[in-house]
């Protein structure tokens, strides 16, 4: 009877990208309506705000790929050396790496037997590949992709930050500090919530997660800007 695999999904193979998209989407919304809302709390004109809140849309975005894309990249540089240390140990050394993935094995609970069985099938089949998922932790699912994480930050951070753009565009201009605050609210709850049910975490410790910290964002910048616009 031939083998039949069966096939999963698992969350964390999304980890990448859903980490980057998240984080700059949430960036995109929070820091976007905290700039809105404080030049308009310093009693700024509608068009200046809104001119303000698209400069915050295209410096952020760029800002948010050039970090991710730097950090991101740093640990591709340093999963790279860890891999070529590898590969050139099991070129000097097989019988020292077959042992110490062996006891790799049975730390796992495997008995020493089978443990030097799977190290030794491994090792003949893929041994810089067992190496850097059993020692190094290093695999296809969560290895570091800088341009994948790039321009997943930049575009989420744009997207984000078009939602309270668009509300600054469309809100009177009386109520422009509530409208832009309550509909950013309601945006990062959706985003959390959204993130938390991709994920497969909490709907509601998601949503309030966010919410949280992007309202003492807003209040904390509304305060500066109501400072600044009173000196003025």
């Amino acid at each position: 009877m031939p083998f039949r695999r069966h096939a999963e999904r698992h969350r964390t193979d999304r980890i990448g990208w859903l980490r980057a998209a998240v984080l700059g989407a949430n960036d995109g919304i929070v820091s976007t309506a905290s700039l809105v809302v404080g030049v308009a709390a310093a009693s700024a004109s509608q068009s200046s705000v809104l001119l303000t809140g698209v400069a915050g849309l295209v410096a952020g975005a760029m800002s948010m790929a050039a970090g991710e894309y730097v950090s991101v990249h740093s640990q591709a540089d340093t999963e790279k050396a860890d891999l070529s240390r590898e590969r050139r140990e099991l070129e000097s050394d097989p019988a020292a790496e077959l042992r110490e993935l062996t006891a790799i094995y049975m730390k796992r609970g495997l008995d020493a037997g089978l443990a030097h069985q799977v190290a030794g099938q491994l090792t003949v089949h893929d041994a810089l590949g067992a190496h850097a998922r059993d020692e190094l932790g290093i695999s296809a699912s969560l290895s570091a992709n800088p341009i994948q994480a790039a321009l997943a930050s930049a575009a989420s951070f744009a997207v984000g930050a078009a939602l309270p753009l668009a509300v600054t565009a469309l809100a009177p201009a009386h109520g422009l500090i509530f409208w832009v605050s309550g509909m950013s609210l309601a945006f990062l709850a959706l985003l959390g919530a959204v993130a938390a049910r991709v994920g497969g975490a909490d709907l509601l410790t998601g949503a309030w997660r966010v919410t949280f910290w992007g309202a003492l964002a807003m209040a904390i910048t509304a305060g500066v800007g109501s400072l600044f616009g009173a000196a003025i």
